[in-house]
């Protein structure tokens, strides 16, 4: 596991989980939503996006966080293994709520880039709450194509205890 993917529905817990993998396994770990999102939230261009998304996967080793299925297709040819943590709607809606609650009106420097503090959006809620209607399929059916290892989560416990074996395995080795 050199390049991996961690996606899912906003509010799954990609970010925690990306960041308690990176430091397991000891790679650069790659917030998708911090590279597309500038300054008062203003979109990346699809073509920028693109090259952006070109350059990230480039590098030797990583683990890139998110969703944007634009590009997923450059992600999925050049990572090893995908984490998709296919929750339930209710609980990503409450996780995304709750986020939005605590963070609201600051920044979150580690994930989004400068200038996009926290803040409450009906139309990110609505996509959160068509999530698994509109757009898991895509990603499952893109997955059905994908050569590398594939490791789908359907609760925070089967996650959690992936992520224990890990890190005592790291310790092992380590």
């Amino acid at each position: 596991m050199q390049r991996i993917l961690v996606i899912g529905c906003p509010g799954a817990g990609k970010s925690t989980a990306s960041r308690r993998m990176a430091k397991a396994l000891d790679l650069p770990l790659v917030h998708l939503d911090r590279h597309y999102w500038q300054a008062g939230w203003e979109p990346t261009s699809p073509e920028l996006w693109r090259d952006k998304v070109r350059q990230l996967v480039a590098a030797p080793r990583w683990i890139i966080d998110g969703n944007y299925t634009g590009t997923l297709d450059l992600r999925l040819a050049s990572a090893d293994t995908v984490l998709h943590l296919d929750f339930s709607t209710a609980l990503c809606i409450s996780r995304v709520l709750r986020r939005t609650l605590r963070n609201l009106g600051r920044e979150r420097p580690d994930e989004l880039s400068p200038g996009c503090p926290e803040r409450f959006d009906p139309a990110f809620l609505r996509y959160v709450v068509r999530f698994r209607r509109n757009v898991r399929m895509k990603i499952i059916e893109r997955l059905a194509g994908f050569s590398g290892t594939t490791y789908r989560f359907a609760s925070p416990s089967e996650l959690e205890r992936f992520l224990i074996s890990l890190e005592r395995e790291r310790r092992l080795v380590g």
